[in-house]
């Protein structure tokens, strides 16, 4: 009999990373399991917290000095046995603590105590009778008789207009009966009929492959509207025929309506749905649904594939390329590397799909690690949409200053005539991108961010990495000259432009600003399918996936923002932006045209991309990350450190650089940049500095790093943060 456990308590510090042993109390033997939730006593206060069970012993060397458990929190074990075996993987392979591991697989609710949402619902009882009879008995009788069990006294006092007090009565005499209900959180809704569809033969072939081969990992490489939504429903329909369960990993909250209704229109409304949106009590209900095998499938962002599925059969991820797979908090995980650690412990399959490779994985396929399907042609035979490149600089030269060139105006104007759609691409947000005094030179920055402030059109400044806003002065505060103008273009002005020269147009905007509020998304998606609007404006939450019937024309804005960033992946980030946006023309039966808008029409990503043409793009990038020791050929870790007090932060960093070089002077394999300011080197009042570090380590070698790291920290830790990362999403 197991006396003893390992518990891990809710405590964030780095101190207390360990598992801890604990005697279990006799009444508790017979109940406690692995994975329970456990009230401790810890510390020298012995204060009553949170603690997770991960392991069991049957002796300890030193069972004298044991607290013991105090109690356990919930009927349910709230972490599965599989799961613990994918934590511990998790710590070692992301350099983080078991918390940060243990929490990504419950929703924020179970910690904060949310509970099932319960309702008291008024019953019909027994007849009435006497004095009870007069009308105004009667007519609340009545309502209780036609929505037996639906609402709350409260709700029928105020939905129907009838006195509480005379319910109340009622209830008193047992004339109506109260009767507690679970409410339901999530999103219950039936959607119409999404009646499959007839498979072309690559589509066929494409599941054939996964379900009859022993392979793992698969890659769907299709281009844009070649059908590969219609291949993973087939998949999870057979999965589910095998009485098996299925993750639907979508990159972006905004394409969650759209698979949502296509699942549930398909396989009906038991459809888990999984994101960062919900609240608590959503999210509460429907990993709960999850965890009483009450659905077999479940849609969400990154944070589902943590859902707690006991027989899963397989990991789908859609739009593999995104950069939103990857946590930039603890843990650092990336969902593919998840899905395929799941792969190992539970034996599903994994399926990748896009059509816009990363890099990573296509060298990957290429190498015979993961089995490569391609689907070359769009499914329903129709084609791949024109794509015009228009030089920018030209367009100056003509002496059009507009933000539109010739071509797209003239697109934009044949669209509407012809009562066809149009989307509008921008990847930039806000009115203006920063606002600069013409005499000086100066540029109005966040005083708490070294970022330029963007000018939206409610006559606010505002900072988009902390959110503080700044009233517009139109004084420079560096010369007092009142040259102050607004430079650059975002979604807000792109939006007053159009409805400037097309005002007939209907026209939507979906970006960060108009999407905060809940459902906005569904809502503007819903309204541009059903042609309530002619002109879609957007970041690149229109990029990807939304498919569109009626969109004949795409203009693509500025090509170059993403092109010109500090990162090695701008090129291949470019390439794929054009690509995806690009693809959302000609889904129909129309023919689609693309306007792509640049100053730098030579540029190699922007060339492919206009051709649809990514092996030449991948020869071309492969080959520079090759020369210049870049993933996939080496790996990168990302050391992060932050504080709001520089001169401390310096001298820590430049010391832990020191002492890094010296352990690693001897390593051949390996290249230590730094340490030197982040190209960001101020967020939210914090000063942040960086060491990177690139070739070929192990997993060892980058936890002896990170123990370095906190050694050396551990008399500042609570004024210099750190973040450590491996093969980071960004290295800004």
């Amino acid at each position: 009999m197991y006396l003893y456990a390992g518990v891990v308590v809710n405590n964030e510090s780095f101190q207390v990373d360990k598992i801890f042993t604990y005697k279990i109390p006799e009444n508790l033997l017979p109940k406690i399991k692995i994975g329970h939730r456990v009230k401790v006593p810890f510390g020298k206060g012995n204060r009553r917290i949170d603690g997770f069970v991960l392991e069991f012993y049957e002796e300890c060397s030193n069972s004298v000095s044991l607290k013991y458990i105090s109690d356990i929190c919930d009927d349910f074990t709230v972490i599965r046995e599989n799961d613990i075996k994918l934590i511990k993987e998790m710590r070692r392979r992301y350099l983080c603590t078991y918390l940060d591991c243990i929490k990504v697989f419950l929703p924020t609710g179970i910690i904060k105590g949310v509970k099932n949402k319960v309702k008291e619902t008024i019953l019909l009882g027994k007849n009435l009778e006497g004095k009870f009879l007069k009308d105004s008995y009667k007519a609340i009788y009545k309502i209780v008789e036609e929505n037996n069990g639906v609402y709350s006294k409260t709700e029928i006092s105020k939905k129907f207009q009838v006195s509480l007090s005379s319910i109340n009565t009622l209830i008193k005499h047992n004339f109506l009966l109260t009767n507690k209900t679970i409410v339901n959180r999530y999103n219950s809704r039936e959607y119409s009929d999404y009646n499959e569809k007839i498979l072309n033969l690559e589509q066929q072939n494409a599941v054939n492959t996964i379900m009859g081969s022993d392979d793992k990992v698969f890659f769907i490489y299709g281009v844009t509207g070649s059908g590969k939504t219609e291949i993973y429903m087939n998949l999870v329909k057979n999965m589910i025929e095998e009485n098996k369960e299925c993750v639907m990993l979508v990159p972006e909250i905004s394409l969650t309506p759209q698979m949502v209704e296509r699942f549930k229109g398909r396989f009906g409304k038991d459809i888990a749905v999984f994101h960062s949106r919900l609240s608590d009590g959503e999210r509460y209900d429907e990993w709960l649904r999850v965890k009483n095998k009450q659905v077999k499938v479940a849609i969400g962002a990154r944070s589902a594939i943590f859902l707690p599925f006991d027989n899963l059969g397989m990991i789908i991820i859609d739009e593999e390329h995104e950069g939103s797979y990857k946590s930039d908090s603890n843990p650092k995980y990336n969902a593919k590397e998840i899905a395929e650690l799941k792969s190992n412990i539970e034996g599903c399959k994994v399926i990748l799909g896009s059509a816009t490779p990363s890099i990573e994985t296509y060298y990957r396929c290429l190498n015979k690690e993961i089995q490569l399907i391609k689907l070359t042609q769009r499914a329903d035979g129709a084609l791949m949409p024109d794509i015009s490149i228009v030089d920018m600089r030209e367009e100056l030269m003509k002496n059009n200053k507009s933000i539109f060139s010739e071509e797209l105006y003239n697109g934009i104007n044949n669209s509407l005539v012809n009562k066809e759609q149009i989307i509008l691409f921008l990847n930039r947000r806000g009115f203006s991108t920063f606002v600069s005094c013409r005499k000086c030179g100066y540029v109005f920055k966040c005083e708490n961010c070294d970022i330029s402030l963007t000018y939206h059109h409610n006559n606010y400044l505002s900072c988009h990495y902390c959110g503080k806003s700044y009233p517009v002065s139109k004084i420079c505060p560096k010369c007092g000259s009142k040259y102050v103008k607004y430079f650059g273009v975002g979604t807000e002005k792109i939006e007053k432009e159009v409805k400037k020269k097309f005002p007939q147009a209907r026209v939507l905007r979906m970006d960060f600003d108009t999407t905060r509020k809940k459902n906005s998304y569904e809502d503007i998606y819903n309204a541009f399918k059903n042609e309530e609007a002619d002109i879609l404006i957007g970041t690149q939450m229109v990029t990807k996936g939304l498919d569109f019937k009626n969109v004949t024309l795409v203009g693509i804005i500025a090509a170059d923002i993403s092109l010109n960033l500090p990162d090695f992946r701008s090129g291949e980030r470019t390439f794929q932006l054009i690509t995806q946006v690009a693809g959302r023309a000609g889904r129909g039966k129309k023919e689609g045209k693309v306007v792509l808008q640049t100053y730098t029409p030579d540029s190699h990503s922007i060339k492919c991309a206009s051709k649809n043409d990514f092996d030449s793009f991948y020869e071309e990038d492969i080959r520079i990350r090759y020369s210049m020791n870049y993933p996939p050929f080496t790996k990168i870790l990302l050391i992060n450190f932050s504080s709001k007090n520089e001169d401390l932060l310096i001298k820590n960093i430049q010391n832990i650089g020191i002492i890094l070089k010296n352990i690693l002077k001897n390593n051949d394999k390996i290249e230590i940049l730094g340490p030197c300011p982040c190209v960001l080197s101020k967020i939210k009042e914090h000063y942040r500095w960086q060491i990177l570090i690139k070739g070929s380590f192990d997993t060892e070698l980058a936890l002896n790093i990170k123990d370095v790291v906190y050694k050396n920290l551990k008399d500042v830790y609570r004024d210099v943060k750190v973040s450590i990362d491996i093969n980071p999403g960004n290295l800004l």
